[in-house]
């Protein structure tokens, strides 16, 4: 028996499979997608502990439980996507990668819109790092695998 030739009639790939091995451009895309899920969630809870408390604007007609259900709704995807993509699931990629190009969106306006430029180019600069982690060579690969 040769000792230096690995064993090549093993079952199945193996924990060493560069196929199973999730890079870390995709693990940093999980980690920023999931604490903006963790965030948006948080809010969620905020608006439901503000609307019980009786908050009502005095200028527009908001629901707070509405806009509560609506950020745990998308801010939960999100949160899902970024532990999928952190477990190596594939099908987190698609979510983050539409809920950052959304996000991007809010960071314009957050800056121009609103003239919070540090808040806008902050989350800009997250939503892009997100967004390039999924973009480089070795992530799409992974993907494609």
């Amino acid at each position: 028996m040769n000792d230096r030739r690995p064993d090549t009639h093993a079952a199945g790939p193996g924990p060493h499979d560069p196929r199973d091995a999730i890079p870390a451009p995709v693990r940093v895309a999980g980690w920023i997608s999931a604490a903006q899920g963790l965030i948006g969630v948080g809010v969620a809870v905020a608006l439901i502990v503000r609307a019980a408390a009786g908050h009502k604007e005095e200028t527009v007609a908001i629901s707070g439980y509405g806009t509560a259900v609506w950020f745990l709704i998308l801010a939960g995807a999100l949160l899902a996507a970024g532990i999928g993509l952190l477990r190596g699931r594939r099908w987190g990629r698609g979510l983050v990668v539409i809920a950052e190009l959304l996000l991007l969106f809010v960071a314009w306006y957050v800056a121009v819109g609103s003239h919070q430029y540090l808040a806008g180019i902050a989350l800009a600069v997250v939503c892009a790092t997100a967004l390039v982690s999924l973009f480089r060579r070795d992530a799409i690969a992974w993907y494609a695998a």
